[in-house]
């Protein structure tokens, strides 16, 4: 018998592949490679343009219920930070406080109904001193995600040196890529990705 597998994608812009020409992001693109792997699944893109972790934290559960009903496998991925960590009148957007017990809050209901929970990291762009706040919210994002024995894809550094990523970014609006730039994101997280489809419970590190 197939499994009913259903996954959310919930987060932010780069979830919803802003920038795109390919309308996939790296959500879509990780979706096509599991199907391709034989892997079949429900794909559900939920992603935002400028949410902060603290809009996620209001309005995931209600979008996720009806879309993992009891009796499915249901899993959610996560990627958010890049919008807390944005500067507005001189302040991040979201106390890194704020950003860590966001993202706990998200992982502890996700567990109460019983769904699986995978942890993307939010990526760099053009923006040095933006990218000193995602590194540290990246850090502390890691040690939850360890903390809560929830797989955590650690992909701001390597695509900080990927100049493909870097390049795409620069291009466009300093932040999202072209459909270049998210097949290199797709590329650090298809290994893990189906991995964790497979076998939820097999013990997956966080990913440095």
């Amino acid at each position: 018998m197939v499994t009913d597998l259903r996954v959310c994608f919930v987060g932010e812009s780069y979830v919803a592949g802003v920038g795109d020409q390919k309308c996939l992001g790296w959500a879509g693109r990780i979706a096509v490679r599991a199907i391709a792997a034989g892997q079949p699944l429900n794909y559900y893109n939920l992603g935002i343009r400028r949410e902060t972790s603290t809009e996620l934290r209001a309005r995931w559960e209600a979008e996720c219920t009806p879309r993992l009903p009891q009796g499915v496998d249901g899993r959610v991925v996560i990627s958010t930070g890049a919008n807390d960590t944005g500067h507005e009148n001189g302040l991040p957007r979201v106390d890194p406080d704020d950003s860590v017990a966001n993202l706990a809050a998200i992982l502890r209901g996700i567990a109460e109904r019983g769904w699986q929970a995978l942890v993307v990291a939010p990526p760099p762009n053009v923006d040095d001193e933006h990218n000193l706040r995602l590194s540290a919210l990246d850090e502390r994002f890691a040690e939850l995600c360890d903390t809560a024995a929830v797989p955590y894809l650690r992909v701001h550094q390597p695509l900080r040196e990927n100049p493909i990523w870097m390049r795409e970014v620069a291009l466009a609006d300093g932040y999202h890529p072209g459909a270049a730039g998210y097949e290199e994101f797709a590329n650090l997280l298809v290994p893990h990705w189906l991995l964790w489809l497979a076998d939820p419970g097999s013990g997956l590190p966080v990913v440095r």
